[in-house]
């Protein structure tokens, strides 16, 4: 089953265009606005370096950045909301949300990447920025390669997975080329920067981890893996299409972009993984290889339904990863909190 719907939203930002709002004080309880639309332009095509698509680190390649294009600014009592078009490959623009905390200091940073499919919507969502902003951190909020606004001009049967090794390895160069343009903006803690991936998300969160020194802490929940795997028996694959995909060139080429290779390569210690075994997008067989190849040091917790997810963590999805990434001088005050999480989840190990 695929999502064309996917391809309807984006294709008007470059053919639409509007004012830049100003920062204006709004209360966190309003609806959040609707996303602002205009002519970002498109910079010449001589200014991108070439991609090294070989390679998950960016190592040869020589990805040149456009200057990022400011689409909307947003300030509430609790956060501040930034949208982004940043680029560095032709007709490939990425809308990167940037929402931080009301805080002067500089300020730990989480990425947070979405499974296929799904779109930028949460990003607006102010209930969803109170809490991935909650005790001083910055979320970073994009979707990864043939995702939402970046699915188009493209025929409707190259989509994420018949194109998978582009869609991973361009995503694990976005994630880098991403955590470049933060350290240069000089209000992100580059020493205390995360990631936290779901689905397909989960899959280049641990790729990025072993290519990425700078990734401090990754989480990843629910990642695919384990191709063959995942590619016979996955419910996201359409019964029309398998047979293309089980086929030893298709195999071949996704070989070397496997999570169950990487995993023990991922370059921090700060490391979760998170199963449901009901999930027929990531079937059981596919966790527990993907669990076997985590190090001992990894945390690894394992439900059997989502409901049972769900009740466990209680809204406390991103504590985790919030507090690999705290500040020693904060860290102790928010140890009991983190303890509480931990004792919760053992009962699911």
């Amino acid at each position: 089953m695929r999502w064309p719907t996917c391809i309807l939203f984006p294709i008007c930002w470059g053919l639409l265009s509007g004012v830049a709002l100003p920062a204006q004080q709004r209360p966190s309880n309003s609806p959040a606005p609707p996303a602002q639309r205009i002519d970002f332009g498109s910079p010449p095509p001589s200014i991108y370096g070439p991609e090294d698509l070989s390679s998950l680190s960016l190592g040869a390649s020589k990805l040149q950045p456009a200057d990022p294009a400011v689409g909307e600014k947003d300030s509430y009592p609790e956060f501040t909301r930034e949208l982004l078009r940043v680029q560095w490959r032709m007709d490939d623009p990425i809308d990167v949300y940037v929402i931080k905390p009301r805080s002067a200091a500089k300020v730990p940073a989480i990425l947070y990447l979405y499974t296929y499919p799904s779109e930028n919507d949460r990003f607006r969502d102010n209930e969803y920025c109170k809490r991935v902003t909650a005790d001083g951190y910055a979320a970073i909020g994009f979707v990864s390669a043939l995702n939402g606004q970046r699915y188009h001009d493209r025929p409707m049967k190259e989509w994420f997975v018949s194109q998978l090794p582009e869609s991973l390895t361009e995503s694990v160069h976005d994630v880098q080329m991403i955590l470049r343009y933060l350290a240069q903006r000089g209000d992100i803690d580059m020493g205390h920067v995360g990631i936290f991936g779901q689905g397909s998300g989960a899959t280049i969160a641990i790729l990025a981890g072993a290519v990425e020194p700078q990734l401090r802490a990754v989480e990843a929940l629910q990642p695919w893996g384990d191709w063959p795997t995942w590619l016979a028996k996955s419910s996201l694959v359409p019964e029309t299409e398998r047979a293309t995909y089980l086929t030893p060139k298709f195999l071949a080429s996704v070989a070397p972009l496997d999570p169950v290779q990487w995993l023990p390569r991922v370059q921090t210690k700060n490391v979760c993984l998170q199963f449901v075994l009901d999930d027929p997008i990531t079937p059981a067989a596919v966790v527990q290889k993907i669990k076997a190849a985590a190090p001992s040091s990894d945390q690894v917790l394992q439900y059997e339904t989502k409901r049972q997810q769900y009740t466990i963590l209680n809204g406390r999805t991103f504590d985790w990863i919030k507090d690999q990434l705290r500040p020693p001088e904060s860290h102790s005050e928010n140890s009991r909190a983190a303890d509480t999480h931990n004792a919760q989840n053992e009962s699911v190990h």
